[in-house]
């Protein structure tokens, strides 16, 4: 029997502790859900309606508890986290609306009878949440599956098992049939006897790597849908900007909002050689130094709080310490923060132009920069990756956008704005080893039912005269 807890990152403070769920435990869960699935797939639209707006009602009753919770496991402030807990009720309504618009059902008049599409669900979806937004993400796939008719097997991740907790209790309080939403807490071992427990769906979010692993474990087995929201090597140009103050604020919300702990931060600032480029550098840097990182529950409010974990900074720091020995040059040193524990990291820009450095995700506030002599070199560098999850143009020429949005490569690009804005009303996804073409967000319907295609007549017709080449 296997313990573990997770601990608040800014104070160390111990939130949650229980045992990680067995092989058989997991399994008993997915069986639940199979047994549970024919009843809710069968059941009219409106009740699982009715059921999936009971869990909105809950979740707006305890807002502030799941605000809190998710603060305590993740360090994240409490302006953020509320946005977070107001972002996993708004998904309900959003995901009416996306299942009605791209899977529900039509029928066309035909000369026979009609040509009807339906969507059908999958069976049992298991949901790998992960830790940087524990709530809102794995709650993007379990609602759209739950309307879809899917049943549901919900791992947290290991490092928030208090908000997993939380928001099993949210489903129980719904009053949602038995089996429909199942919830096992574990790590990476429990994670692996639930892809062995027979389901019929994995949706995650999480790593490049851990995404490239769950490719290569269902490449043979075509009846598991896969759909992989994953991180990126996110790249924000920034060309001909006018006001480099004003920019800086963009780069600054792209590359350290949330700790950097955002799949869809920017991690490559790419910038004109030259003067106009140390100006945006310069902007940028004396930014970053006013950030204040704190404790969740700090008064003022903090920018932001501390990475996951002591562990997960180490690994960062380690990380930017290789690019620092490949030759990268430090605009600004991270390291630890004065009087706050080993989780908390100073934020980091270094600059890379010219060195080979790893196309990884550092998942953390250090934004590497390049400098490039034409804005065509710009869009060439943003596309060195074998990523392709967000990219931005900062720039005052809606000809440089128009250049940009045809040539970029990746699912979310932004002008303008931060990297990091996106809409639940929208896609949300990648290319290459940021995903497997099944974004999320809006679109998470498409991945929780399949489509059915169907002639119908309503009488048994003799269409012997569609039959050519027949003897007379």
């Amino acid at each position: 029997m296997t313990t573990f807890k997770s601990t608040d990152p800014a104070t160390e403070a111990t939130n949650w502790e229980g045992e990680a769920a067995s092989p058989a435990q997991v399994q008993a869960a997915v069986d639940a859900a199979r047994a549970a699935f024919p009843a809710w797939a069968d059941a009219p639209r409106a009740e699982r309606i009715e059921g999936v707006k009971r869990y909105q009602a809950v979740l707006k009753d305890r807002a502030p508890q799941i605000a809190e919770a998710i603060a305590r496991e993740t360090g994240k402030p409490l302006w953020e986290t509320r946005t977070e807990a107001a972002a996993m009720i708004g998904k309900v309504d959003i995901s009416i609306r996306a299942y009605d618009e791209r899977t529900g059902e039509r029928s066309t008049d035909t000369a026979f009878g009609r040509a009807t599409l339906r969507h059908r669900p999958h069976g049992v979806a298991a949901v790998l949440g992960p830790f940087n937004f524990p709530g809102h993400l794995p709650n993007g796939h379990i609602v759209p599956a739950l309307l879809a008719g899917d049943t549901v097997v919900f791992k947290p991740s290991e490092e928030t098992p208090l908000v997993g907790q939380v928001m099993a209790e949210a489903f129980a309080a719904a009053d949602l049939p038995t089996g429909v939403v199942n919830v096992v807490q574990g790590g990476r071992e429990t994670g692996a006897a639930l892809l062995d427990a027979g389901i019929d769906a994995l949706m995650f979010t999480g790593s490049g790597a851990a995404g490239a692993h769950f490719r290569r474990k269902f490449a043979d087995d075509p009846h598991v849908i896969l759909a992989l929201e994953l991180g990126g090597n996110n790249p924000l140009v920034v060309w001909d900007a006018a006001n480099a103050e004003a920019a800086a604020g963009i780069a600054v919300q792209s590359a350290f909002i949330t700790t950097g702990q955002r799949c869809s931060c920017a991690r490559r600032l790419i910038v004109r050689e030259g003067p106009q480029g140390d100006a945006i550098i310069e902007a940028i840097a004396a930014l970053s130094d006013r950030l204040v990182f704190g404790p969740w529950d700090s008064d003022p409010e903090p920018y932001a709080g501390p990475l996951i974990s002591a562990r997960a900074a180490e690994a960062a720091l380690k990380a930017l310490q290789k690019r620092i020995d490949m030759g990268a040059k430090v605009i600004r040193a991270s390291g630890p923060v004065a009087n706050l524990p080993g989780a908390f990291v100073k934020p980091a820009i270094i600059d890379v132009t010219g060195i080979d450095v790893p196309d990884e995700e550092m998942f953390a506030p250090f934004l590497s920069v390049t400098r490039v002599a034409s804005f065509d070199a710009a869009i060439q560098a943003a596309n060195a990756t074998r990523y392709g999850l967000s990219a931005g143009l900062v720039s005052h020429d809606p000809a440089n956008w128009d250049h940009f949005i045809r040539r970029i490569r990746a699912g979310v690009v932004n002008f303008n704005r931060p990297t990091t804005g996106a809409a639940g009303d929208m896609p949300f996804g990648g290319l290459g080893a940021s995903g497997n073409h099944r974004p999320s967000a809006y679109y998470a319907a498409d991945y929780c039912a399949y489509p059915v295609a169907s002639f119908e007549a309503d009488a048994v017709a003799n269409i012997e005269g569609e039959i050519k080449g027949l003897r007379s």
